[in-house]
């Protein structure tokens, strides 16, 4: 029998092609139709040395393939979760999710750099005045709290682009998503992986997502077969956080829930000031039932605690510095 392939929109990076051909083969395993990777080039690939706060954020890395979805060009859409809009576009969805991979950030000092086994160590290793690249105003505001003088300067490009800034100098470290590297066989260059208590990830960050138009059934039925169950609870508590905050992918929240064994989810949400000088942090428990409802929790614990304020003054910054 003739199964009409589907068409799977993807950019061409090293991970964005590791991510679809991961969802091509776990469809195809699951007995679905067969997929066609469709490149589309997106202008967070074309403006590769702009810093993503001057530029529009993460989501460039999704708009012309939401746009593809739209004009029936493509029939899924495979992104990074943590890269999409707390508001997706009409008629759009998120049909599943992969099983999440490590969600924390991972520092990467260079060369064949032995671990260090605790952030004393690793900040000890790094010395007074460190460069560490990150295009992450996330990152940034966090990290500035835990090495008040380092210098943070941005980093683009793929993975093994980055790598190499990193080992010729242009750097003494690089955080990035441990996720990125462990799939893409990196896993041993990962110097000190931060735990939650130092740096609360992007919300969605190891979690690979599906998109689609809503009304697509049969696309609807092949992604429903590979969708992790855990994997879809967490992102919808940790979106819940963003939308109900009104960020977006380059404001400085970090979210991360977690399933519990008794049928909960513990979710810890952050919102840091740009230069590191105010945070403000919620840990709410509640049942993976309503995971979006946790991240509503979340976010209006934050909010009662100023987090308003900060987020006001982030985009107002971001504002300045794009028209500078």
């Amino acid at each position: 029998m003739h199964t009409t392939p589907i068409r799977l929109g993807t950019r061409g990076s090293q991970l964005a092609l590791y991510q679809a051909n991961t969802v091509a083969r776990l469809i195809a395993d699951a007995g679905g139709p067969p997929c066609e990777l469709i490149i589309i080039k997106t202008s967070g690939d074309r403006l590769q040395e702009a810093p993503l706060s001057e530029v529009g954020g993460k989501r460039l890395f999704v708009k012309e393939i939401e746009d593809a979805l739209q004009r029936d060009e493509v029939d899924l859409a495979v992104h990074s979760s943590k890269d999409m809009p707390a508001l997706l576009a009409d008629g759009l969805s998120i049909a599943g999710v992969l099983v999440r991979e490590d969600p924390h950030d991972a520092v990467v000092l260079p060369g064949d750099s032995a671990p260090s086994a605790t952030l004393e160590e690793l900040t000890a290793r790094l010395g007074d005045s460190p460069n560490i690249g990150t295009s992450s105003i996330r990152r940034v505001a966090q990290l500035t709290r835990l090495f008040p003088n380092a210098r943070f300067t941005p980093i683009r490009g793929n993975l093994d682009t980055r790598l190499r800034k990193l080992d010729s100098g242009e750097h003494d470290a690089i955080v990035l998503a441990a996720a990125g590297l462990r799939r893409l066989g990196f896993a041993s260059r990962i110097t000190f992986a931060l735990p939650v208590s130092a740096c609360v990830p992007s919300p969605g960050q190891g979690i690979i997502a599906i998109e689609i138009r809503h009304d697509d059934e049969r696309v609807r039925s092949a992604v429903a077969a590979i969708t992790d169950p855990a994997a879809a609870l967490a992102l919808e508590a940790e979106r819940g956080v963003v939308e109900e905050l009104g960020g977006g992918c380059q404001t400085p929240i970090g979210a991360l829930a977690t399933p519990l064994r008794n049928e909960e989810l513990e979710l810890i949400a952050a919102v840091t000031a740009l230069d590191g000088s105010r945070m403000v942090r919620s840990v709410v428990r509640g049942p993976r039932a309503d995971p979006r409802g946790l991240g509503v929790r979340a976010a209006r614990d934050l909010l009662s605690q100023g987090a308003g304020e900060i987020l006001e003054d982030a985009l107002r910054a971001n504002a300045q510095n794009n028209r500078g």
